[in-house]
C-alpha cells in the first residue's frame, strides 16, 4: 500500500510514531520530545503529565510560529537509567532538538547530566523536582519552570507546628532524591519552629509490604509526614488504615495529589483533613485556574481536577511553546536563540506568575492546602493559603542556604 509523505507526517503528529521513516520532519513542522513515566508504579502520574502537556499544545491549536507541532513520546519507568535511555533515543535517533521531561526526581538529575553531552539540544523539565537538578552543578541547556520539591513545601512546616500543634513528627518517604527534597523542605520550617523528627523511614519505589515500616513508627509522635507517590502511597495508606493506624497525617505534595485522591477504597477517611502544600490547589477560584481545569478536562481520561503532574507538564510545555514562538520556531543555531528566550521568559500560568533564577529554576507561588470532601463526594485539596513567589533557597540568602548542605537521607536532622 502506498502512503504519501503528507499522510505519514500526519500520522506521526497525531500518534507519536517514531520509526526512522517518520522522523523526517518537514520544514513546516516542529518536533518536540515528550518524556514521561508510561511504565512502572508512576504510570498514572506520567499519563496525567501527558494530559497537561497536550493541554498546552491544544491551547496553541497544535501549532507554534506557524509550524505544526509534532509530539514524539519517550517512556521511562521512573529509574534514571530508563529516563536517559528514552532521552537518548529521542535525541539521537528521533532527532528532537527540544525535549520536555522527565517526571521523577532521580530521572531529572540523570537527564540534566545527559543534557551536558548534548549542548545543541534544549531540555525543559516535566515535573522532576529534585533540588540538585538545578541548584548544584546545573546544565546550561536544562530549564525548570515547575519549581522543586522543597519549594512545594513552603508554609507546611510552620503550619503543622503552629496551627496543627504537632511538635513531634515521624516521616515515611521513598528512598530517592525527590522525597529527600520534600522532607528537607518540610523540616526546614518545622525544625526551625521548634519541632522534632525522631524517626525517618525510607522505602524503595514499588514497595508492596509496608508492615515493617508501619511497625517501626514511634507511638508517641503527634503526626506522620508521608511523601510517597502513586501505587506506593495507595499501598501504604491502605495498609496503615487496615492496621488501625490513627495518627494524623501530613502529606507530601504527590501523596495527596489527584493521582492518589481518586483511588478506590477506604482511603477517604485516612486522608480527610491532611495538610499539605504544592504547586496547585483544587479549590483555587482564580479565573485562570478554572479555565485551565476546563481545558484539561477535554483530555481523554482526565481526573476531576488536574494533578500536579498535569499542571507541571502544562507549565513546562507552555514555556517551551512560548519560547519557540519568540524565535519563530528556529532552532537551526543549535537552540541558542531559544535558550536565550527561555532564560528571560516570565509569564502568567494558571497558578500565577513564573520566572527563572540564574540557574534556570522557577520562582512561583505555592499553595498550602488541606484534603476535604467535595460536594460530589470526590476528595479535593482545599486552598488554605498562598505563599507568593517562592524561590529555590526558600527566601534564605543563597550563601546561608548552601551551607545547609545537599539534601539526603540524613540532612536535615532534628531528632
Amino acid at each position: 500500500m502506498r502512503m504519501h509523505r503528507r499522510t505519514l507526517l500526519a500520522l506521526a503528529v497525531f500518534t507519536g510514531l517514531t520509526a526512522p521513516s517518520m522522523a523526517l520532519a518537514a520544514d513546516d513542522t516542529i518536533k518536540i520530545g515528550l518524556l514521561a513515566t508510561f511504565e512502572g508504579p508512576f504510570t498514572v502520574l506520567g499519563e496525567d503529565g501527558e494530559r497537561g502537556a497536550m493541554t498546552a499544545v491544544a491551547e496553541m491549536n497544535g501549532t507554534v510560529a506557524g509550524k505544526k507541532i509534532e509530539i514524539v513520546k519517550g517512556s521511562s519507568d521512573a529509574s534514571p537509567d530508563s529516563a536517559v535511555r528514552a532521552a537518548r533515543k529521542l535525541v539521537e535517533q528521533d532527532g528532537v532538538k527540544v525535549l520536555v521531561g522527565p517526571l521523577s526526581g532521580d530521572e531529572g538529575i540523570a537527564v540534566k547530566d545527559y543534557a551536558k553531552t548534548q549542548p545543541n539540544v534544549t531540555f525543559i523539565n516535566g515535573t522532576s523536582a529534585a533540588q540538585d537538578t538545578t541548584l548544584r552543578d546545573p546544565a546550561e541547556n536544562f530549564f525548570r519552570f515547575s519549581t522543586d520539591g522543597a519549594q512545594w513545601m513552603a508554609g507546611l512546616g510552620t503550619y503543622a507546628f503552629k496551627d496543627k500543634g504537632y511538635k513531634k513528627v515521624a516521616t515515611v518517604a521513598e528512598d530517592y532524591s525527590f522525597p529527600y527534597t520534600q522532607v528537607f523542605g518540610f523540616m526546614a520550617e518545622f525544625c526551625k519552629a521548634g519541632g522534632h523528627v525522631p524517626s525517618k523511614s525510607w522505602v524503595p519505589i514499588g514497595n508492596k509490604d509496608f508492615s515493617s515500616v508501619i511497625a517501626a513508627i514511634p507511638e508517641d509522635v503527634d503526626a506522620i509526614y508521608v511523601a510517597l507517590g502513586g501505587a506506593d502511597a495507595v499501598n501504604f495508606l491502605t495498609q496503615y488504615q487496615q492496621g488501625g493506624g490513627t495518627a494524623p497525617l501530613i502529606g507530601g505534595s504527590i501523596t495527596v495529589d489527584q493521582t492518589v485522591l481518586t483511588s478506590k477504597g477506604k482511603l477517604k477517611e485516612v486522608l480527610k483533613g491532611t495538610p499539605s502544600a504544592g504547586p496547585t490547589a483544587d479549590t483555587n477560584d482564580a479565573p485562570a485556574w478554572k479555565a485551565f481545569v476546563e481545558a484539561y478536562k477535554k483530555q481523554p481520561g482526565a481526573f476531576p481536577s488536574p494533578s500536579l503532574f498535569a499542571h507541571g507538564y502544562y507549565v513546562d510545555m507552555k514555556a517551551t511553546l512560548l519560547g519557540l514562538d519568540q524565535v519563530g520556531g528556529d532552532v537551526s543555531d543549535g537552540g541558542k536563540k531559544l535558550r536565550d528566550a527561555l532564560s528571560k521568559l516570565s509569564f502568567d500560568t494558571p497558578t500565577g506568575k513564573v520566572s527563572l533564577d540564574k540557574n534556570r529554576n522557577a520562582i512561583a507561588d505555592i499553595f498550602l492546602t488541606e484534603v476535604t470532601e467535595g460536594a460530589d463526594g470526590n476528595l479535593l485539596n482545599k486552598l488554605v493559603k498562598v505563599v507568593p513567589q517562592v524561590n529555590q533557597t526558600l527566601g534564605i540568602p543563597e550563601d546561608e542556604f548552601m551551607k545547609l548542605g545537599a539534601v539526603n537521607r540524613d540532612n536535615p536532622s532534628c531528632p
